[in-house]
């Protein structure tokens, strides 16, 4: 085996152990402000929507913080709330996503 083939093999395998990390982190989630899609992340919009009384689930996130794995903007009445789930889909915290004075969010 010639040495610029050996380079080639090297360099791809390097390659494809990269790409592999990079999907896997993307996998495993974390706090991002990547929007998540897919059959979980359906149910978690489903979810938050039935917790803050209706509206519409407008974007969900995986969280890593305070409990929380599920992070859900719902609009409903012309106001964003934040819902933020468990990930078997409890509630952690419900909250408006600009609260100002006087309104304060609920978050357990």
């Amino acid at each position: 085996m010639t040495s610029r083939r050996k380079l080639l093999i090297g360099g791809a395998v390097v390659l494809a152990i990269g790409a592999g990390g990079v999907g896997l982190a993307q996998a495993v989630g974390g706090d991002s402000e990547e929007q998540v899609t897919g059959p979980q992340a359906d149910r978690a919009k489903a979810a938050a929507v039935k917790l803050a009384g209706g509206g519409t689930a407008t974007g969900v996130e995986r969280d890593d913080g305070a409990g929380a794995a599920w992070e859900v903007e719902v609009e409903k009445d012309g106001d964003e709330i934040e819902v933020r789930l468990t990930d078997d889909l409890k509630r952690v915290g419900i909250g408006g996503d600009d609260s100002g004075p006087g309104e304060g969010s609920d978050d357990d």
